[in-house]
């Protein structure tokens, strides 16, 4: 059995490239790190997610600028982790940073421990970790949708429901049929929900699909550029989470104790899951939240450094 704590040991360099969507609209796609977007106005520009740290956020400016030599005026936050959202300081022109309620309270109660927390699991995303000055912190708050206007186009901020954690937002651009989905929605890669709500994750993944998206950036893997490539995500990622649920829940009901709970989610999801990206990183965190949830603790235990090693000594050790 492979022990290595979480992805310590993926020291593999990934190139985020530059996707068009649509007419001025953008991901920043990697192979299977966090991916971001941006999109062009008249004379701004408007991101989405800002990369881990000031130095790999300066990369995505600089590859921004071979598009448009425009600024980058707003940022978008889709939720609050730490790879997503501490290279914010980077971007001098930055006017105003997005972020529904939920991510605005996610901040408050547990930024510093994720930071804190990821730092150690992703070492290889946190190039640069000396400069970041701080948690980046939301200066405008919605509670359920915001619009934005960028020169006619409207970008609809909406927080769909809980899932991933309890302040997901997805960037909507309907003129585009673009949807920005953030890591409510994996493109074969592992699902992480160490930080969620997972029975309400199920609801939110139907209300993505209501939106009916032609092109999807999920929150890892590969842009999906159908209809029918986007719904696609959307079922995997509900298949992870449904196995995930019932193979906790069994042990749940045989009265066993979380160990034999991951034993049984291992072998369940494996077969089905197991060559995605990050697989083997995200289960143990996973196992333990739905352990939690469905023996009635509602809202995720905060995770720190310690008690990651903690919990991977007790299951991968």
């Amino acid at each position: 059995m492979n022990t290595s704590f979480a992805s310590q040991t993926d020291n593999v360099e990934q190139k985020p490239r530059i996707v068009e969507l649509a007419d001025r609209v953008y991901g920043y796609i990697s192979d299977h790190d966090p991916n971001c977007g941006f999109v062009v106005g008249n004379d701004h520009v408007i991101v989405i997610d800002t990369r881990p740290t000031p130095r790999m956020a300066r990369s995505f400016l600089h590859d921004i600028a071979t598009v448009t030599d425009k600024p980058v005026r707003f940022i978008v936050l889709t939720h609050y982790h730490a790879v997503r959202v501490l290279g914010a300081s980077a971007f001098p022109d930055a006017q105003a940073i997005f972020a529904s309620r939920g991510t605005a309270d996610w901040i408050r109660d547990r930024g510093q421990a994720d930071f804190d927390s990821e730092a150690g699991r992703f070492p290889r995303l946190f190039a640069g970790i000396e400069e970041i000055p701080g948690l980046t912190k939301p200066t405008v708050v919605f509670d359920r949708t915001l619009s934005i206007d960028l020169d006619g186009r409207e970008l609809r901020l909406i927080n769909l429901g809980r899932g991933h954690s309890m302040g997901d937002t997805v960037c909507w651009i309907a003129d585009a049929g673009t949807l920005f989905a953030g890591d409510v929605v994996e493109n074969h890669c592992g699902v992480y929900a160490g930080d969620a709500y997972v029975r309400d994750w199920l609801g939110t993944l139907d209300a993505v699909a209501a939106l009916k998206p032609q092109v999807m950036v999920p929150g890892r893997g590969a842009v999906l550029r159908t209809p029918e490539a986007c719904q696609e995500a959307v079922a995997s990622t509900q298949a992870f989470l449904r196995t995930l649920l019932t193979a906790v829940q069994a042990s749940i009901d045989a009265g066993e104790p979380l160990k034999q709970a991951y034993a049984r989610a291992e072998a369940a999801m494996t077969p089905l899951f197991g060559q995605w990206p990050v697989f083997q990183h995200v289960l143990p965190f996973d196992v333990s939240r739905v352990y939690d949830e469905l023996s009635g603790v509602e809202h995720p235990r905060i995770w720190t450094a310690e008690r990651d090693q903690e919990l991977w000594q007790l299951l991968r050790g």
